[in-house]
């Protein structure tokens, strides 16, 4: 049957129409509300992959997985977390590790930052809805209040350059970890092309901050090699400072400019954290022959350093993390619930957080009425940000908790162990995770969802709409304490 050219005509008229309604539902979504967006992209995405890995194809036997699993498998890849219900080295096909990989790399960008992309992606302009919707990755109170003093780390003038920073970042990092993992692959008897397979693929795990190994042995052959754990340290401390940092650095190799006072907190809380968790690690376990006690004296400093810098959110391991005394398991608790830095491929509450708690402590005992840093004063608004994060983060993993006790019959430590590793997307595990029943895999995949979604996103993006209160109420002042 012949098509005259007015049917031809009337049917592209039809497609443009579609595709101009569906792209201005999009623009409307993600303007109206930039968390709702890219909350709707990125648990789209999970589902996504979800799917992908449930084809046979997937699956190296294949076997079509059970949904449980693939879930699971799926949200931990996109949050980047790294904790596991199946066998990663042996589960999976080449289809189904490409796919994984490809999920690193996208939970890697960041939530917002990917909804940013997609925006330009669809608008074909980086206009200012994809600009504060970036820029909310780098300084969540614009989701809040909106365009806020131009002090922070990334200014709305400079996201394109954010994002260009994420881009080359994910490339020439991933790049030149694998340079530096390959060789030593060789050297322990890999193959050429397996071993940079899986050089791109542990330095992909390491710089997302995911903690997936594709090799059944895991790190257990490089348990005491300062090469390969000093690496693999560094992937995971450039992932978890965050692309702020990052392009910071970049701009002061570029302009000389000066580092803002969010990236000196960062590097110096940072800093402070991982000495801090390395003396309690290797204190704690010095002695414990089924960790530390096993190594040699001049291994234990280095191993301790290493798990230290891997609750920033890293998830490797080069230990048996359930062998370890539960007040060494405590404090790692403590350190994976703060996480790295922001706007970086981490989780938790982040460094910068705990650091506007601690300030604000210090000019409370001070007497002082703002708080200050690197000569420079924070507003309150940040303290209040910083506490319902907190809060928004406490009550995530203890109602997690809560429920994981009710379906297993596990241990307090061992339970809130894994619950804070998901919900700090970071990917050690203490055991209990892969003897979780289905009910509790869903219960972690959703503590997973919301840690890498983030507290501020998530909180933004439930609230109905900003009110503004043109009026103020009588003060009266609660006791406190």
């Amino acid at each position: 049957m012949r098509v005259s050219p007015a049917q031809r005509a009337l049917s592209s008229g039809v497609q443009r129409g579609a595709f101009t309604r569906i792209k201005d539902a999009i623009s409307f979504l993600a303007s109206s509300s930039p968390a709702r967006f890219a909350i709707l992209i990125f648990t789209s995405l999970i589902f996504i992959m979800t799917a992908v890995l449930s084809l046979p194809a997937a699956s190296a036997d294949g076997q079509r997985l059970n949904f449980a699993d693939a879930m699971f498998t799926a949200v931990s890849a996109i949050c980047v977390t790294g904790l596991t219900t199946v066998n990663m080295a042996t589960q999976w096909s080449t289809f189904g590790n490409v796919a994984i990989l490809v999920g690193m790399q996208v939970g890697g960008i960041g939530v917002l930052t990917l909804a940013s992309i997609l925006g330009l992606a669809v608008s074909r302009k980086l206009g200012l809805r994809q600009r504060l919707m970036a820029a909310s990755d780098s300084n969540p109170s614009r989701i809040h209040v909106g365009p806020v003093a131009e002090s922070q780390a990334i200014r709305l003038g400079e996201v394109g350059g954010l994002l260009a920073t994420v881009a080359a970042s994910l490339l020439i990092i991933e790049l030149a970890l694998t340079a530096l993992i390959a060789p030593r692959l060789l050297l322990a008897g890999f193959e050429l092309w397996p071993a940079i397979w899986q050089g791109f693929y542990i330095a992909t795990s390491a710089f997302t901050n995911t903690g997936f190994l594709p090799t059944e042995e895991g790190l257990a052959p490089f348990a005491t090699d300062p090469w390969m754990l000093t690496v693999l340290s560094t992937g995971v401390f450039l992932g978890a400072v965050g692309f702020p940092v990052i392009f910071a650095f970049v701009r002061f190799v570029k302009t000389r400019a000066r580092f803002s006072v969010h990236v000196k907190l960062t590097l110096v809380t940072m800093l402070i954290l991982t000495v801090v968790g390395a003396i309690g690690i290797l204190a704690l376990e010095w002695g414990n022959p089924a960790t530390l006690g096993g190594q040699d004296s001049a291994s234990r400093p280095l191993t301790a350093t290493f798990m230290s810098i891997m609750t920033r959110s890293g998830g490797l391991s080069t230990v048996d993390v359930s062998e370890m005394h539960g007040s060494t398991l405590l404090i790692m608790d403590m350190l994976m619930f703060v996480g790295g830095g922001s706007a970086s491929t981490a989780g938790g509450i982040k460094v910068t957080t705990l650091a506007v708690l601690f300030l604000a402590a210090f000019a409370e005992a001070r007497g002082d009425n703002d708080m200050q840093a690197f000569d420079r004063r924070i507003p309150g608004d940040v303290l209040r940000l910083a506490v319902s994060i907190v809060l928004w983060g406490a009550t995530v993993v203890a109602a997690a908790t809560i429920s994981i006790l009710h379906v297993t019959d596990a241990e307090l430590d061992m339970v809130l162990f894994d619950v804070i590793s998901a919900f700090a997307t970071c990917g050690l595990s203490a055991g209990l995770t892969e003897t979780l029943p289905d009910s509790g895999k869903y219960i972690l995949s959703a503590t997973m969802w919301a840690g890498r979604v983030g507290t501020v996103t998530l909180a933004a993006a439930l609230a109905a709409s900003q009110r503004r209160q043109l009026f103020t109420r009588a003060e009266e002042r609660p006791i406190v304490g």
